[in-house]
């Protein structure tokens, strides 16, 4: 009884009023009524006779603002916003949402059956992901590249060295579908066992027209016999809309020691497992066979030394990507070459391997003027160390970019002094 007096004191409680209804248990099974269903406290509040409950609740909102709720009172009476000419109008926008959608795709349906009309040849050429797949009786492997705007140089197209990545990819990635790639860079199971890699000797590529960011070319590439112990393997790059051919390249190959470092020939094992691959085919481009004379520093007219290679130029054999040198030989051409012309044609011999402790030296002699509409250069690039430290040897042909190219080039041929590029 104290316990109960005090808890009064503490929290007066109204005694319920005749015939006010109240109820000390109901169908709830003993829950007060001032309690509802949901658990929510309430309170009576009188007003001129008529008696209403409010939930002791925050007004809802949306989005940050407070929304008008009904109000329940005793006699079930509930009272409504007042009706409109505008809150009685349909909701429509379910309804267009539905038109919308089946207008879109009755659109997609109809370019889809149209494209299939004016282009079914290349329905059967479709890469939609870009990985790749094996054509031509599986002798050529097939795959498709959009030019990223990252790829793209200067002049807004592609960069040569974009084109020679997208050739060893899907030179990788040929070999990776026909079942044959090992634990190695596009070494077959044989070769892993034996230590071998395959490295290029010969790169000749000619490019028709650089594509831009947002065209997707279809990369074509096969292999076929090169002499007694080598490869070729050639690509040709199309324009995926037109069917354009737009770069054409050839490679030999050979074998290498992962250990020695030196040349191999091809073991039976190795021959057996890659020669049903091989297409009896000649080179898409002409094996450029011109003996390029001897480049010395003190005869070439450009030179950019101090090249080094960075760990991220390095493949998994632990040498420089053949891609990368390249760049580099592209280092020591004349400025006023590579603003006013575009690389049309390029001849590489590949002699000795770069490793990650090496320093090198690019050298470049422009060889023939064409009345300014063609350009020929020779390259060497070469260990700084000097002595017969050739790595990669080669020759480029230049095309104007423009119609009315620069005609003071003349001063770049050969013979008018040595020019340092680091200068």
């Amino acid at each position: 009884m104290v316990a109960m007096a005090a808890t009064a004191s503490l929290f007066p409680v109204s005694s319920p009023q005749p015939h006010s209804g109240t109820k000390t248990s109901g169908k709830l099974g003993g829950v007060p009524d001032s309690v509802d269903v949901r658990g929510i406290k309430t309170k009576s509040v009188t007003s001129g006779g008529l008696q209403v409950k409010a939930n002791a609740q925050a007004p809802a909102e949306v989005n940050g603002t407070r929304v008008r709720t009904m109000i329940k009172t005793d006699d079930n009476s509930t009272s409504h916003v007042p009706r409109t000419f505008i809150n009685q109008l349909p909701d429509w926008s379910m309804l267009l949402a539905a038109i919308t959608t089946i207008f879109l795709a009755a659109e997609k349906q109809w370019m889809m059956l149209d494209w299939k009309t004016k282009r079914p040849d290349m329905l059967a050429d479709l890469d939609p992901f870009g990985l790749g797949r094996i054509v031509q009786d599986g002798l050529v492997f097939r795959q498709n590249f959009s030019i990223r705007s990252y790829e793209i140089g200067a002049d807004r197209t592609a960069s040569i060295e974009t084109l020679m990545n997208h050739l060893q990819e899907t030179a990788l990635n040929h070999v990776k579908t026909a079942g044959l790639l090992g634990d190695g860079f596009g070494s077959t199971p044989e070769m892993c066992k034996k230590n071998l890699f395959w490295v290029v000797t010969k790169m000749q590529v000619m490019v028709d027209r650089y594509p831009t960011w947002g065209d997707v070319v279809q990369v074509d590439t096969w292999v076929a016999r090169s002499g007694k112990n080598g490869m070729r393997r050639d690509w040709l790059l199309r324009d995926c809309k037109t069917g354009e051919i737009v770069t054409r390249a050839s490679s030999n190959w050979v074998m290498m020691n992962k250990e020695t470092r030196r040349l191999s020939k091809i073991p039976d094992e190795v021959r057996a497992e890659i020669e049903h691959y091989f297409v009896d085919a000649p080179p898409v481009v002409d094996d450029d066979n011109r003996k390029l004379p001897k480049l010395e520093e003190t005869t070439a007219d450009h030179v950019r030394d101090g090249l080094t290679p960075r760990w991220s130029d390095l493949d998994v054999n632990q040498h420089v990507n053949n891609v990368k040198y390249i760049g580099w030989i592209l280092e020591s051409a004349p400025q006023q070459v590579v603003e006013q012309y575009e690389l049309a044609s390029l001849t590489l011999e590949y002699r000795r391997e770069c490793r990650k402790d090496s320093v090198l030296k690019s050298l470049t002699s422009v060889i023939g003027i064409a009345d300014s509409n063609h350009v020929d250069c020779q390259h060497v690039l070469r260990f700084e160390s000097g002595g017969d430290g050739e790595i990669v040897k080669g020759r480029t042909a230049w095309r104007p970019k423009y119609k009315d190219p620069v005609r003071s080039i003349g001063h770049l041929s050969a013979g008018n002094g040595n020019a340092n590029a680091n200068a």
